[in-house]
């Protein structure tokens, strides 16, 4: 499998990509945004197969993430800088015509860029487990913690109160509660992309805060509900039973935007392609070969 690697300048900094797979006649390239903020694209890799069916996969380090640069000012980790980088990396790779696929932070940045900038040449949405509104994030994610054990809800509570995220018996309780909704902490067992680092904590903090429901960073006021009514491109909603973006916030997305389909994956939680490989991939291929 072709596998390309580089890196585009971006306002002095550098944004790390990785192509897999040749353009094929009558089949748009697929580009992949991962979520976060901080996150990486490598978990994508475990999609590389897909690019034998002859579409072409494009994936990305957001700036502050995984190989790309890492900047030290706090000022370049907001939604701006990120949607920047987006409409950059679509011009340096000559994406006229893409589809594209945000996970998480990723397709919450897909609302952000079509609500704002109306572009052109995307030829489908697909938004995976992302909400349109923090509120309801934080909202459902203290619904979410309240199915945690006695002891795991006294310990985030008394985090939240105190602000003090260092007490073990928080970070146990977290580690529950992200394992129970986003994902298991990755081991040996583990596929080997999982196992890298994402080199994105500092910008996690920054942009999100010190964890799932506690958002006090630069997205905290991320609302674009109001706007999903601009959004005219086909879209895809996912998101898994058990999942960090719940089907309420799923609905939210899928309600507001004009002639949306929503897909839930009966068994996943924040990661379908991890817990529902084979299903993800099969919705996903039907989407795209639909609207290509």
């Amino acid at each position: 499998m072709k596998i390309e690697e580089g890196y585009m300048p971006f306002r002095g900094y550098k944004t790390y990509y990785r192509i897999v797979g040749d353009k094929t006649p009558g089949k748009a390239p697929l580009l992949l945004i991962h979520g976060g903020p901080g996150s990486s694209h490598n978990y994508f890799e475990l999609m590389d197969d897909y690019a034998q069916t002859g579409r072409q996969l494009i994936m990305y380090d957001q700036i502050g993430c995984g190989k790309s640069s890492l900047p030290v000012d706090e000022s370049v980790y907001v939604r701006e800088t990120w949607r920047a980088e987006l409409v950059a990396l679509r011009q340096y790779l000559h994406l006229d015509q893409v589809h594209m696929l945000g996970q998480s932070w990723g397709g919450m940045l897909e609302m952000y860029y079509l609500t704002t900038l109306d572009p052109t040449g995307i030829k489908s949405v697909m938004i995976d487990g992302s909400p349109s509104s923090i509120k309801l994030w934080i909202q459902e994610q203290h619904r979410l913690i309240s199915y945690l054990s006695y002891e795991d809800r006294e310990a985030i509570a008394k985090a939240e109160r105190t602000g003090d995220f260092t007490d073990p018996k928080y970070l146990a309780a977290n580690d529950r509660y992200m394992e129970r909704y986003c994902w298991d902490d990755p081991d040996e067992h583990s596929p080997e992309p999982l196992r890298r680092a994402t080199n994105g904590k500092r910008a996690s903090l920054i942009a999100e805060g010190p964890n799932e429901f506690t958002e006090n960073g630069t997205i905290s006021d991320f609302e674009v509900t109001a706007d999903l009514h601009k959004i005219h491109v086909p879209v895809l909603v996912t998101n898994g039973t058990d999942d960090l973006c719940t089907p309420l916030i799923a609905k939210t997305v899928y309600d507001h935007i004009p002639n949306a389909q929503w897909h839930l994956f009966a068994n996943s939680r924040h990661l379908a392609l991890l817990d529902q490989r084979d299903e993800f991939i099969r919705v996903l291929d039907q989407w795209l070969n639909a609207h290509d």
